[in-house]
């Protein structure tokens, strides 16, 4: 439920992110987890035009150079595997980078979260009808309520059951 929209809001904020970090990349994973594929497009992200190696070895010592001494930001969007082996060779050389780095990771999968296991798991819940329709009127209204505008707010209501929080 908004996942990677809530990444996305925090990876696109130019304010936010100004001097926080010196590179930043997204990599949308599903289900195939493959960590030559993954560590190529991180490799890519962070130094484009560069020549990624087919070798996981040497991606993964580009990526090191790259990343070393440098604050990060890497979202790992709808990521499907849980297994630790895999996140350990992929986490390799993310481990260069400097204090204040951070990787973002979205999954359905409460497992995955915990394989991972650094901070605590934020799930998202759905909205109550009456927090969604709060929402809507803010953005399309510019105030909490359809008070102004009471000929949309049936309009509003069917917005927000059709949506389902």
């Amino acid at each position: 439920v908004g996942k990677t929209t809530l990444a996305q809001l925090v990876y696109n904020d130019q304010q936010f992110l100004t001097g926080c970090f010196d590179l930043k990349a997204w990599v949308c994973v599903s289900e195939e987890f493959d960590v030559v594929a993954i560590t190529k497009i991180m490799l890519e992200s962070v130094a484009p035009g560069s020549h990624a190696p087919s070798d996981l070895n040497q991606l993964q010592v580009s990526l090191k150079e790259k990343l070393s001494k440098k604050r990060f930001l890497l979202v790992l969007d709808d990521v499907w595997n849980e297994n630790y082996d895999d996140w350990d060779l992929l986490c390799g050389p993310l481990r260069a980078g400097a204090p204040g780095s951070k990787i973002i990771v979205t999954t359905r999968h409460v497992r995955v979260a915990t394989t991972m296991s650094s901070l605590p798991a934020y799930p998202l819940n759905v909205l109550e009808n009456e927090e969604c329709l709060s929402l809507l009127a803010q953005r399309a209204l510019g105030r909490r309520d359809f008070n102004a505008h009471p000929s949309l707010k049936e309009i509003g209501e069917a917005i927000v059951r059709n949506c389902k929080g």
